[in-house]
């Protein structure tokens, strides 16, 4: 390279995954670009996964383990990777049971270090449900080259349908991300959409259009699971308290005029229509994308998955290949 790239830290926090964490930081140990520290968080296993970890330390002097002497969360262990044992410029938070893909980290840093205004960068989210076989790429139309998009552009590609930023691809500048408040506990499942839009939204983001990362989404998630309990409807509210509030009076237009919020389906609009001081966010663009949205969910639930990567494959959800 013409010049150092900025030094990344990678963060996974782990529970009971073992049996996954050999492909995940097998992964990140053969990029082209090797991160400055990679952090494993062990969130108080109960399988072998610190014997996993240790045997990559003893091979890997950039492997670290810290371990938690009692079980604490996701979110805490996202904050306390970026907050308290990150040390690199910028940070890239590993799901123990994901998997970057070939040139990630060298083609999202060298674009960062050509933007270092951006929030982070991401790339084309390769989603794939374990369960139901359904495969599809997330935010292919948001530009064909590298590029930097400004806060304007992205609201502009938000209305388009065509902004979708895969929270497993991004690369985070740390300092960005401290000032939006790192991962909002209250906001559980949703902290890493609450991060990624507000400091995108603040800064602009780089893309890389490239299906660098793939996330294999699981029945038994921290989202899947906590998106169907009442405390979900406490989590949105949260969401659009802090978004009314002055901290991120900056950012809130963007992601109110965008409809940006479509993306939480019908308990969002359940609750901004249950409460005054929320109805603003009730504009034409949201409404529009959350029915259709809403239909989607909804279809998505009762048709087989031959038929949902049909669907996906003719409207385009999946990026060609590249030469």
């Amino acid at each position: 390279m013409s010049s150092p790239l900025p030094r990344l830290s990678v963060v996974i926090p782990n529970y009971n995954h073992a049996r996954y964490l050999p492909t995940c930081l097998g992964a990140v140990l053969r990029q082209s670009v090797q991160p400055f520290e990679v952090i494993v968080i062990d969130d108080a296993s109960t399988d072998n996964s610190v014997e996993v970890i240790e045997q990559f330390a003893r091979e890997h002097p950039i492997v670290r383990l810290h371990r938690n002497e009692k079980n604490r969360g996701v979110v805490f262990n996202m904050n306390k990777g970026l907050l308290e044992l990150a040390q690199g410029d910028y940070v890239y938070m590993a799901a123990a049971d994901d998997e970057v893909q070939p040139g990630h980290f060298e083609k999202t840093l060298s674009l960062l270090a050509q933007h270092p205004q951006a929030a982070l960068c991401c790339t084309i989210g390769d989603w794939r449900e374990i369960e139901t076989g359904l495969n599809w790429h997330v935010g292919v139309g948001m530009g064909d080259q590298p590029c930097f998009i400004s806060p304007q552009e992205m609201a502009r590609l938000e209305r388009a349908g065509k902004l979708f930023i895969a929270s497993n691809s991004a690369v985070f500048n740390r300092r960005t991300l401290n000032e939006v408040g790192g991962f909002v506990p209250e906001l559980r499942w949703h902290c890493d959409w609450f991060a990624i839009y507000t400091s995108g939204f603040r800064h602009g983001v780089c893309f890389v259009p490239e299906p660098l990362a793939v996330a294999n989404i699981h029945a038994t998630s921290f989202y899947s699971v906590g998106s169907k309990q009442d405390e979900h409807r406490r989590v949105l509210e949260r969401m659009l308290e802090l978004l009314n509030s002055s901290a991120y009076a900056d950012v809130m237009p963007f992601i109110r005029d965008s409809g940006a919020l479509f993306l939480f389906g019908r308990p969002m609009f359940k609750l901004m229509r249950s409460r005054p001081e929320f109805r603003h966010f009730l504009t034409p663009t949201f409404l529009r994308k959350n029915l259709w949205h809403t239909f989607k969910v909804d279809m998505k639930r009762i048709a087989p998955a031959w038929v949902g990567n049909l669907y996906i494959k003719l409207t385009g959800q999946r990026a060609k290949k590249r030469d």
